[in-house]
Parts: structure tokens; C-alpha cells; sequence
């Protein structure tokens, strides 16, 4: 009698080990539960991949842009790259004594959270001109990199490199599994957002678009180097997004996601387009997990982007509802 000969035990143990990944493989998205906003991401993915499909789109064709802060990764208590311009201003202060006495440094190097409010937009600028500009772009991504291997959140105490949305994770990784191209378009400084987005989600330089300031070319001790002057050359918030989607990408995305009004413009620029389109809107609906805000929040006001969502029937992802999961280092909940 002829026998089948058992598994090898190392195959056994192979398939143990890499079980939860097949399971992951095997359903994608686990960190979404199952609902209208997952649904209508899977099915729109289908419909777009599907040879045969009515609504099938060329793997060329299909561009996917996001938005960072407050959509891939958490903005508060504050937009993450202006607290490491505060942190910068304290680094940099043995350099510059006079800050002591000159606002709104002063109020930095204090903590005065209420003369900062009170100067506004000058004195952010102030701030941020101080920290970004005035030295080469590697230099500035070096201190980038710097800043977010020994930061950490002041409300989880984690690094904000694993402060990012596990489900909006898993969905850049599903989307890229079927040849979309993922590109991050954001109000946030390129460079700053260069300094990591590779390694956290994924996404190389050259699909990182954001603001900008003008570059001089120049030569220092023999060594070419791009220069950050403190000239903005581009602001990629609201109409800002689908202008620079068109210069740089020179396709209309199919897919776009955002949370705030500032991304209003590319997702109505996404819709326009012809054929199948998904445009998203991460609504922050959870005050245990994460926080709860929109219409009157200072960092990611969704207003005016939530009102055109619900009349042109985007999709709208509860954070509370729709995810198991807000941050990779939190367990899965029902």
C-alpha cells in the first residue's frame, strides 16, 4: 500500500509562521470594518482592475493622491512639522541670544502658547523661515530625520513616525498590490515630508508633493548644493493641490483622499474627471482613539469639504465606526 508522505516539518513551521500575513493577503484592509466606506473601496478597486470590466482602467492610468496630515497621518495637537520647527527654534537658540528678547521666538523658548495665537500667521512664518530656510535641502532633510528618530507625541508618547493611520496604511499597500500608483499631495513642506515617507508609508520622494520654497543652485567649499531661500514658491493647500497634480503627475487622479477643506479643490479635481472615480474623506469622529473635530477645529477644519462630500455622495470614513484599528501600536477592537 502506497502511503503520501506527511509535510516536511519545515514546511509546517514555514506556513505557521507566515499564516497571519496570508490571512492579511487573503482579506484585504483588516483594519477596516466591514461597512459602506470599506465596501465601496473594494468595489471600486474591483471595478477598475477587472479585465472585462465596463469601468476597467490601465494600470497607467491609475493614480491614486492623498493627502498627509490628518489623512495618512495624525495633525494633532498641532500640525506635526510646526512642532518640530518649535523643537528647532530651541535647538537652534545657543546660536542666536537675541531670541530671547525677539518675538515670536521669545514665546517659543517659553512656551507662550497665547502670544504665539495672538501673532498668527506672521509669526508662524517667522518661525518656519527660521528653521526651513537658509541652508541646503539635505541639510535641512538631515535634521528632518533627525527630529523624528528622537521626538515623540506629547499625548501618546510615541514616535509620530508610528503616529500614522493603520487602516489609510494597509489601503496605500492594497492599492499598490493592484499597480495603482500612490502619491502623497499636501499642504506640508516636500522636503520635510521626503524625510520619511519612504520608510513609513511607502511612497519614494518623487510622488511627494507639497509646498515649496524657491532653490538657488550654488557651490560652498567645492561642494554643489541646492539652497532653501525664504521665498515660497509654492503654497500646495486647497487650489494649490490640483495645480500641482497637473504640472508634476500630469494625470488627473482616478482616486483621492483627503479630511479637511483644504483638500476640497483635488478631490472635486479627481470627480471631474471622466470615467470611474473614488474620492474619500477621512472624518475624525473618534475622541477616545484619537480626536473628535471638524467644522470649528483650527488644524484640519472640515467644513465646507463635508457639506460637498454628503451632496456628492463621496465617501465619508467614520474613524470611530468604520476602523478597528486608528494606530498601528493599537490592539484590534470590535
Amino acid at each position: 500500500m502506497n502511503l503520501k508522505p506527511r509535510q516536511p516539518l519545515w514546511l509546517m513551521l514555514l506556513l505557521l509562521l507566515h499564516w497571519p500575513a496570508l490571512l492579511q493577503a487573503a482579506e484585504p484592509l483588516p483594519s477596516w470594518r466591514d461597512g459602506a466606506a470599506r465596501s465601496a473601496i473594494l468595489s471600486f478597486v474591483e471595478q477598475v482592475t477587472s479585465q472585462g470590466s465596463k469601468q476597467f482602467v490601465p494600470a497607467e492610468q491609475r493614480i491614486a493622491v492623498f493627502d498627509n496630515d490628518g489623512t495618512l497621518w495624525s495633525e494633532q495637537p498641532a500640525y506635526f512639522q510646526l512642532l518640530f520647527a518649535f523643537d528647532e527654534i530651541k535647538r537652534m537658540a545657543p546660536e542666536h541670544p537675541e531670541w530671547k528678547d525677539q518675538q515670536p521666538f521669545k514665546a517659543v523658548l517659553e512656551n507662550d502658547q497665547k502670544t504665539l495665537a495672538a501673532g498668527g500667521m506672521d509669526s508662524l512664518l517667522k518661525i518656519v523661515g527660521a528653521t526651513h530656510t537658509g541652508i541646503s535641502t539635505e541639510t535641512f532633510i538631515g535634521r528632518a530625520k533627525a527630529w523624528l528618530a528622537k521626538a515623540r507625541h506629547p499625548k501618546s508618547g510615541k514616535p509620530y513616525s508610528e503616529m500614522i493611520y493603520q487602516p489609510m496604511h494597509e489601503l496605500l499597500d492594497y492599492l499598490r498590490s493592484q499597480d495603482f500608483k500612490t502619491y502623497i499631495v499636501s499642504g506640508g513642506d516636500t522636503a520635510f515630508m521626503r524625510a520619511f515617507a519612504e520608510e513609513v508609508y511607502g511612497i519614494p520622494p518623487e510622488q511627494v508633493i507639497g509646498s515649496s520654497f524657491i532653490t538657488a543652485y550654488q557651490v560652498v567649499d567645492g561642494k554643489p548644493q541646492v539652497l532653501r531661500t525664504a521665498k515660497i514658491a509654492h503654497n500646495d493647500d486647497g487650489p494649490g493641490k490640483p495645480e500641482s497634480i497637473d504640472a508634476i503627475i500630469g494625470r488627473r487622479p482616478i482616486l483621492a483622499f483627503g479630511n479637511s477643506d483644504g483638500d476640497l479643490q483635488m478631490l472635486q479635481w479627481t470627480a471631474a474627471g471622466d470615467g470611474p472615480r473614488f474620492m474619500g474623506l477621512v472624518h475624525h469622529t473618534d475622541a477616545a482613539r484619537e480626536w473628535a473635530y471638524d467644522r470649528d477645529s483650527k488644524v484640519g477644519r472640515l467644513d465646507k469639504a463635508l457639506d460637498e462630500a454628503k451632496r456628492q455622495d463621496w465617501t465619508i470614513v467614520d474613524m470611530a465606526a468604520d476602523w478597528a484599528r486608528v494606530f498601528p501600536f493599537e490592539a484590534t477592537s470590535k
